[in-house]
């Protein structure tokens, strides 16, 4: 292999999963090409143990000339924590493997061996070309090479399910076109609001009449921002509706958020893990309840509680969580970094967001509770959301439903 093949293009040219090294690439520029060239040799290797998705890799460490890397077959996840047939309990607890597939996958060597004991495991070592540096940006790509290869869970995480109202009862054609408007709208959003620098570095999969979507970032404010996503884009599906209203090419939708964890994969795409992620968790199983029970038009919240680990110290807030009418009073503070921004060409002068309820007088409202029963006969709580997005010489972007018109038998102080 010729050193001087590995630019960018170079690597796109060797790798046949090259979009995603690509990315790695771009990460990697300010690296040596014998660096790089030994991120090449790993990746390689790393695909070979996945073998076609057969294996999970759950965890490395640097060891001499090489890695170590922790291979167990995707079946033996679920049994690690299975009862064992002779009545025995699991080999490990759950929450041994959760914490194992959460965070960084780094382990020094003898945390790895302890694991590989327990897991009853032998630990496979990959020799690379040049022993690895140990910093920073190395042991970033690594992670993420890691990540692609085997199984995440992320204790909280934002998510919103975007829906398509009478998607079943569209045509063929219908539903695709629906569907290509709802996609350009995250498309439009995600640009609008990069011209804001704020950040939402989005992933959506398909729930079949519309999209989950989640910010691959994690913290409060990654959820923050992810929140407010949601409303750009159901502004740029209410702007395209009025604009299309006789034709049938802009889908109506109702919209869902809530936070919750979940895990995180990537799925074999014929002899490679896709570079899409896909997420499966409490978090979507709340989500498709929800959405059930949501009205056309209508914006549910959950009733979750958002982590707050890895904040900034120096919040008002010195709990280690933020239930979802507190997150919502912290959105609404941080709408001032979507200032200026251009909606159908007319810049938005002021963006409210908040939970609805019965009025109390003298301007004061509560919060009201909707106690939503699902298929199952399961209930949980939600909250009706409302987004009022004012622009200074258009009628204002009114999102949601009002309180007053909610059906009385959802309606729960």
């Amino acid at each position: 292999m010729n050193l001087d093949d590995l630019s960018q293009s170079g690597i796109r040219r060797i790798a046949g999963y090259s979009p995603y090294l690509e990315q790695l690439a771009g990460l990697a520029q300010e690296m040596g090409l014998r660096q790089r060239s030994n991120l090449v040799q790993l990746e390689r290797a790393l695909h070979e143990h996945w073998s076609l998705g057969q294996n999970s890799i759950l965890s490395w460490s640097a060891l001499d000339e090489g890695i170590l890397a922790l291979v167990v077959p995707h079946y033996a996840i679920a049994e690690y924590t299975s009862p064992q047939p002779n009545g025995l309990p699991p080999k490990v607890s759950p929450s041994f493997v959760t914490e194992l597939i959460s965070g960084n996958r780094k382990l020094n060597f003898t945390q790895m061996q302890k694991v590989a004991r327990l897991l009853e495991v032998q630990p496979v070592y990959i020799p690379l070309r040049e022993p690895l540096t140990g910093n920073q940006r190395e042991d970033e790509i690594i992670e993420r090479m890691i990540r692609r290869y085997g199984i995440n869970f992320i204790a909280s995480r934002a998510v919103t399910l975007f829906d398509v109202v009478g998607f079943s009862l569209l045509t063929p054609f219908e539903q695709m076109t629906q569907l290509n408007s709802l996609a350009y709208s995250l498309n439009s959003a995600h640009a609008k609001m990069l011209e804001k620098d704020v950040g939402v570095n989005f992933a959506r999969s398909s729930s079949g009449d519309g999209f989950y979507v989640w910010n691959r970032d994690e913290g409060l404010e990654a959820n923050v921002n992810l929140y407010h996503f949601m409303h750009i884009v159901l502004a740029d599906n209410a702007i395209a509706s009025s604009k299309a209203a006789s034709t049938r090419a802009v889908p109506r939708l109702r919209a869902c958020f809530h936070v919750g964890s979940c895990y995180e994969f990537h799925q074999a795409e014929g002899l490679n893990p896709t570079i899409h992620d896909y997420i499966v968790g409490d978090v979507t199983i709340e989500l498709a309840r929800m959405i059930d029970a949501a009205l056309p038009g209508q914006i549910l919240v959950g009733d979750f509680l958002a982590d707050l680990t890895g904040e900034p110290k120096g919040h008002e807030e010195t709990q280690a969580q933020l239930d979802a009418t507190t997150f919502l009073k912290r959105a609404q503070g941080n709408l001032a970094k979507l200032a200026g921004l251009e909606l159908s060409g007319e810049r938005v002068s002021a963006i409210k967001c908040y939970l609805t309820g019965e009025s109390l007088g003298g301007g004061q409202f509560n919060i009201r509770r909707l106690h939503i029963k699902d298929k199952h006969g399961l209930e949980r709580v939600a909250y009706n959301a409302k987004v009022n997005i004012y622009r200074d010489a258009a009628q204002p972007i009114l999102l949601g439903i009002e309180d007053r018109k909610l059906p009385e038998a959802r309606q729960h102080a």
